[in-house]
């Protein structure tokens, strides 16, 4: 029996869904093209010229992110999407003709300020689309889905494909895939924007999102949960491959199969979920997750066989997943419709800042201590993590809250609502000085223009 909740039934959601997953597997064709020209042009020292595009993608990630979700409310959601699409492309099928190293530096750096623009607000129009709260839980995990299906299917593509073809022609098809995801969001029916003025000047402006999202107690939690899920995520990325062939002494095989364990993990958790969230609140979900990872991290320390190895991952998938497929929906209720740009561009790039530290660390620790050692000191981490999540949001979470306004004056463009009511002005929307009354009243609060402080 179908799902009468899918959000596949929306064709403009399953026009954006098959843009993101051609996108995804042609930017995973990608990875494996750049790890074979780092090593054309580096050899053996292929390792550092990729660890050092890691750290330049996280760094534009977590820099540009905020930037441009700040400034995204001034034009058009769909050109701009289009715009993106259209950059990276330029910028993908250009790579190939690189020969000096600095060259790869600059246009990997030009090419992940355009993905820190793109996904964010990708993300945040999907809620403006799929507006029924059980199809948009649905939406979140096959977004998900489709994360992990790219794990799983580019490198498997990718190996097809140089059976016939140089790596180079896996740039050309990630400049492709670009291209036909430009497609389908030129064909997808998105909703207007919608007016905002937003007071202060360009500083205000592009911090506000990560402002906004630190005042928001179930933000700053979900920010200290993604805290373990980075530490995590990078011990396995990381370290897979040294504890299976070094460790372990495994084939190239067993890795792929070890790091497919966590993905099935991730994606055998991420199909239930929507059913799960259906009758379970996101917290105690995202709590538990945190705690199945920081189990699995404990079992790491009992330096387990090849075949003790592989639940042990698949384990620490289901929990990354818990925390990461509802990240979408605490976002969403965090955020009014006008400002989810703003927001979803700080959790991209909060959340992506994470990962900037603990890759690194991750590497360092596990050299100079081993797996075992890092893992047990992870798993203390995690748990405090998870300890912490829970305070910083609490059990009682309503999302109806009473406040208060007290008396101000200011001046922005602005449109009639419960925050500007006067009667001798009857246009839609217009700018001039004008005073908020002290005010009490109860609404679904979250942080913006006119609410700066959470209600104590």
């Amino acid at each position: 029996m179908p799902d009468v909740n899918s959000p596949l039934l929306n064709s403009e959601f399953r026009k954006l869904f098959l843009a993101q997953i051609i996108a995804l597997v042609g930017a995973g064709l990608a990875t494996v093209a750049l790890s074979l020209l780092a090593y054309e042009l580096e050899g053996g020292n292929a390792a550092i010229l990729l660890g050092n595009i890691l750290a330049i993608k996280m760094l534009a990630y977590v820099v540009f992110a905020p930037i441009i979700g700040g400034v995204a409310h001034r034009f058009d959601r769909k050109r701009l999407l289009i715009a993106l699409d259209l950059v990276r492309a330029v910028i993908v099928l250009a790579i190939p003709f690189v020969t000096e190293v600095r060259t790869i530096y600059l246009l990997v750096f030009l090419l992940s300020i355009s993905s820190a623009g793109f996904k964010p607000i990708f993300q945040s129009t999907i809620p403006d689309i799929i507006t029924e709260e059980a199809a948009y839980t649905r939406a979140l995990s096959y977004s998900r889905l489709a994360y992990d299906l790219e794990i799983l299917l580019s490198p498997a593509l990718a190996g097809l494909a140089l059976l016939f073809f140089s790596f180079n022609a896996l740039f050309v098809a990630n400049s492709v895939t670009f291209l036909l995801s430009a497609c389908l969001v030129l064909l997808t029916a998105l909703p207007a924007k919608m007016q905002l003025d937003r007071t202060g000047g360009a500083w205000q402006e592009i911090t506000f999102g990560v402002r906004s999202y630190l005042k928001t107690p179930r933000l700053r939690g979900l920010l200290v949960l993604y805290l373990g899920v980075a530490f995590t995520s990078a011990l396995i990325i990381v370290n897979t491959v040294v504890y299976v062939r070094e460790t372990l002494h495994g084939s190239d095989f067993d890795v792929a199969v070890a790091l497919a364990a966590s993905g099935a993990g991730s994606m055998f958790i991420t199909l239930l979920l929507p059913r799960i969230l259906d009758n379970t609140p996101v917290r105690p979900v995202m709590l538990t997750g945190s705690g199945l990872m920081g189990l699995g991290l404990v079992l790491i320390y009992t330096h387990p066989g090849f075949l003790a190895l592989l639940p042990i991952w698949f384990l620490i998938g289901v929990g990354w997943s818990m925390v990461q497929t509802p990240a979408g929906k605490v976002v969403n209720k965090s955020s009014s419709p006008q400002d989810r740009a703003s927001y979803f561009s700080a959790q991209f790039s909060l959340s992506h800042a994470c990962w900037m530290i603990a890759y690194p660390v991750s590497g360092l620790l596990s050299t100079w201590l081993g797996i075992e050692i890092t893992a047990m000191i992870f798993a203390i981490g995690v748990f405090g993590t998870t300890i912490l999540a829970a305070i910083i949001w609490p059990a009682s979470d309503p999302e109806i809250l009473e406040h208060t306004h007290h008396e101000m004056n200011h001046t922005h463009q602005h449109i009639h609502d419960e925050h500007h009511l006067h009667a001798d002005v009857l246009t839609a929307s217009h700018s001039h000085e004008h005073t908020h009354e002290s005010l009490s009243h109860s609404h679904v609060f979250v942080i913006d223009d006119h609410h700066q402080k959470w209600p104590g």
